[in-house]
């Protein structure tokens, strides 16, 4: 076994035990798509998840990236790549399945845009929407090969489409915008990190079922904040309300999420 493939093996194990993975489609994806296939060339600036600042890989050798880190797109934005392990967790809660539709908000360069496509195959589709005109030009030329993804440079709030089976977002918002609850098929699963001012906050897995909806708290979060049409106007009373319903009680996680204040 090569270098590379032993430490791309090494890769998924490691996110296998972190996460407790239990899909064998998102592991056999995990393996088959090559991280440096959506990256700049390198050398690289990456960082562990609880490093403050970068480290530059010595030599642009892919085995640098086969590891549970952080990569910079743009160093001097704070903006990375999605942390590998925590990305697959998501994807492993929203039990997506072959011939699924599946629909990324912010899907930055494209890797996981590419996991999903091998975990919903050729029967299944990925739209993968990016608001940034550079980032988005760059995962469609990245994602050239995988025939079942669609790239868009456009409002992940607006550009949905038609029904999806999965809806995952990459970014933090304030709420879950009503044309992703109104797009979920029956049974289709939202997950949506929802932050305050200072990115933190908590991903929020929303399921459709009947008439109504089932919210679950997955765990706390700190992320890039989101963009679209249709946020701002609710960000500001949202997070005056998430930082006094935070100070009475936190959330409880595992448990089903608090819902939005009845006066919005």
């Amino acid at each position: 076994m090569s270098d590379l493939a032993a430490a791309r093996a090494r890769y998924v194990e490691l996110i296998a035990k972190r996460e407790r993975i239990s899909s064998p489609q998102l592991l056999a994806a995990l393996a088959a798509v090559p991280r440096e296939d959506f990256l700049a060339k390198g050398p690289w600036r990456i960082k562990s998840e609880a490093a403050r600042s970068y480290r530059l890989t010595p030599d642009a050798d892919p085995v640098h990236l086969y590891d549970n880190v952080l990569v910079a797109i743009d160093a001097r934005r704070k903006l990375d790549t999605g942390l590998p392990s925590l990305w697959a967790h998501f994807i492993d809660v929203l039990d997506v399945k072959p011939k699924q539709r599946v629909v990324q908000i912010g899907c930055g360069l494209g890797y996981f845009s590419a996991v999903l496509s091998k975990i919903v195959g050729p029967k299944g589709r990925v739209l993968a929407v990016e608001c940034d005109e550079r980032l988005a030009a760059r995962a469609a030329n990245y994602l050239r090969a995988y025939r079942n993804v669609e790239v868009i440079n456009g409002d992940g709030c607006a550009e949905v489409r038609e029904p999806a089976d999965v809806i995952i977002v990459h970014a933090g918002f304030s709420h879950p915008h009503p044309h992703w609850l109104q797009s979920l098929r029956p049974r289709g699963r939202l997950l949506v990190p929802l932050t305050q001012r200072d990115r933190e906050g908590a991903v929020i897995k929303i399921t459709r079922k009947g008439k109504g909806f089932e919210a679950e708290a997955v765990q706390q979060i700190r992320i890039f904040p989101g963009q679209g049409r249709g946020t701002t106007a609710l960000d500001d009373r949202v997070a005056d309300w998430w930082q006094r319903a935070s100070a009475l009680a936190p959330l409880r996680f595992r448990g089903i999420e608090r819902g939005l204040p009845s006066d919005l």
